[in-house]
């Protein structure tokens, strides 16, 4: 039996791109096991999903350092010795300096709702509505020293309807985050992924998607 790839989650809020990956690391889906669930945050609900799931958990609150840096050695360290070879942000609302790119370095995967490099940074489905953009989306990148600019790993899209509040736009984008966030854990556990500069190729290849999407329709 293969070894699994041993995952590092950090989280802030609820924990549902982190439940996502919990269910499909025990269902199979992903050859992995989640080795520490970190929270920032001592009310997360990431905390409790983690309990429910038997894992191992931490609160380490930033607000007890006095600077980033310190902070994530202290973060780093957690995970060094748990044994983490990939670091999932999972709703984790901290900026990572140098010390943890250098710990980590092409082996931090972030979640981020909408397709890079359009819309970085927060408040992002409000920013594509006013923007009047026809679609929006999740991507799932490798974290660089940049705000969501590192090299991408995959993407959806979901199309905006005319209809549509900040609300009923996040809620569907979420539901495409919860399956693409797997696929790229997968996809590092079986070591497929190359990154050459900022293009993430995958070998061997997946099947291509549609040609084109077009909203509103032709």
């Amino acid at each position: 039996m293969s070894k699994k790839l041993r995952l590092g989650a950090l989280a802030s809020g609820g924990g549902t791109n982190l439940q996502a990956i919990i269910d499909r690391c025990q269902d199979g889906s992903i050859d992995a096991e989640i080795a520490l669930v970190i929270s920032n945050n001592p009310d997360a609900g990431a905390l409790e999903r983690a309990r429910r799931a038997g894992l191992k958990c931490l609160c380490i609150d930033h607000r007890e350092f006095s600077s980033r840096q310190d902070y994530d050695r202290a973060v780093v360290k957690a995970l060094q010795d748990a044994g983490v070879e990939l670091v999932t942000l999972a709703g984790f609302m901290r900026l990572i300096s140098e010390v943890f790119l250098e710990a980590f370095s092409g082996r931090i995967m972030n979640i981020h709702p909408a397709l890079l490099p359009a819309f970085p940074g927060l408040h992002v489905q409000r920013k594509a509505l006013e923007y009047g953009a026809r679609f929006s989306g999740c991507t799932v990148h490798f974290v660089d020293g940049g705000v969501d600019t590192g090299p991408i790993i995959i993407q959806a899209v979901v199309p905006i309807r005319d209809n549509d509040t900040e609300d009923s736009l996040a809620a569907r984008i979420l539901e495409q985050e919860h399956l693409i966030y797997p696929q790229a854990i997968q996809l590092f556990s079986q070591g497929r992924l190359q990154v050459n500069g900022r293009r993430v190729k995958i070998e061997p290849p997946l099947e291509p998607s549609p040609a084109a999407l077009v909203n509103p329709p032709l």
